[in-house]
């Protein structure tokens, strides 16, 4: 069972990994192999996924998306470079970076936990999830393989 899922997660990572030109294999596999993230890996990762750009830039340095995702706040306040991330701050800068629409409330607030509600919805982030769980590579790599699929259905 986990040799089959473990399969499913790589050709996951391989079909979506295509359209993230800017990461290499082994930035992917260190990713896809990192237990917890933390602020600075997720952001980096986010955007290049993402395809944002900082302003006059062909892509981010080194810490350079952590602090343009926290200049945009796209991270949660009192995020530390770090530390380790969490699913409903990953939530709020998956949705901010994406530009995914959301209902009235994260709309208003454009709040973490507004943003995780909002993923559970689209079924991008499973709805047994605890909001404040630290999130792995593989689990980020999947979030955004969904999005990718969803924006690419649309």
């Amino acid at each position: 069972m986990k040799s089959r899922m473990l399969t499913v997660l790589l050709f996951l990572v391989f079909v979506f990994s295509v359209p993230l030109f800017g990461q290499t294999a082994a930035q992917l596999e260190a990713l896809f192999e990192t237990p917890a993230l933390n602020w600075e890996q997720a952001a980096a990762f986010v955007l290049e996924a993402a395809e944002t750009r900082g302003p006059g830039l062909d892509s981010f340095q080194s810490g350079e998306a952590f602090r343009f995702a926290m200049d945009e706040k796209w991270l949660p306040k009192g995020a530390i470079p770090g530390e380790t991330a969490r699913l409903n701050g990953i939530s709020l800068l998956l949705m901010q970076s994406f530009g995914i629409k959301g209902g009235i409330f994260y709309g208003i607030l454009k709040s973490p936990h507004h943003a995780y509600r909002e993923l559970v919805y689209k079924k991008i982030i499973p709805g047994d999830t605890d909001p404040d769980m630290p999130v792995s590579g593989q689990q980020l790599l999947l979030m955004v393989g969904r999005i990718l699929s969803a924006k690419e259905q649309s």
